[in-house]
């Protein structure tokens, strides 16, 4: 058994080498610069989906709402294309950042919204109320279809100074060789 596991690895090894396919790098770079939500909000499955067609110029860079401005200017320089809002265009600002809110008094602990949420920002047992981790939720809404009973509302966050940041682009610092 331990010489047929060694020679299945072996086989196994040499075929990863031989036949590795390699991916897009650009594809790479984009995926890099998204929040990893995977969050839908973009029209696509994911953030990798998005990033494939960020790459092949089939999806427009400003289109990952919890990225925000932020990630729709660091994927515009590296494409190298304009810069617009996220939102759209001419007159639509972005959305304004949200979080979910869960009322405890008509939950009913089915755990729905916690199977739905991509960043486990939601917090609770089956049968028991639910809560909302707020600092850590993106505001993808992705929970909100998901309750069977409408008990999550999505609340607009009010900057203040407790959760106002600078806004830093994404900067790559290369090392001179």
């Amino acid at each position: 058994m331990v010489f047929l596991g060694i020679v299945l690895g072996a086989v196994l090894g040499y075929a990863s080498i031989r036949f590795k396919v390699e991916g897009n790098p650009l594809v790479e770079k984009v995926e890099a610069t998204l929040p990893q939500t995977q969050c839908g909000q973009c029209g696509y499955a994911g953030c990798r989906p998005y990033a494939e067609a960020v790459a092949a110029g089939k999806a427009e860079p400003n289109q990952c709402v919890p990225g925000g401005d932020n990630v729709a200017k660091s994927l515009a320089d590296l494409l190298g294309v304009e810069f617009k809002p996220v939102g759209g265009g001419e007159g639509s600002g972005p959305k304004p950042r949200q979080v979910a809110f869960i009322d405890e008094s008509t939950c009913v602990g089915c755990t729905a919204c916690i199977k739905a949420c991509p960043v486990d920002c939601i917090i609770g047992a089956s049968k028991l109320m639910h809560t909302v981790i707020a600092n850590q939720c993106t505001g993808c809404e992705l929970c909100v279809p998901a309750c069977p009973v409408d008990c999550i509302a999505m609340l607009p966050v009010k900057e203040n100074i407790a959760n106002w940041k600078w806004h830093y682009p994404v900067i790559e610092i290369k090392k001179a060789a």
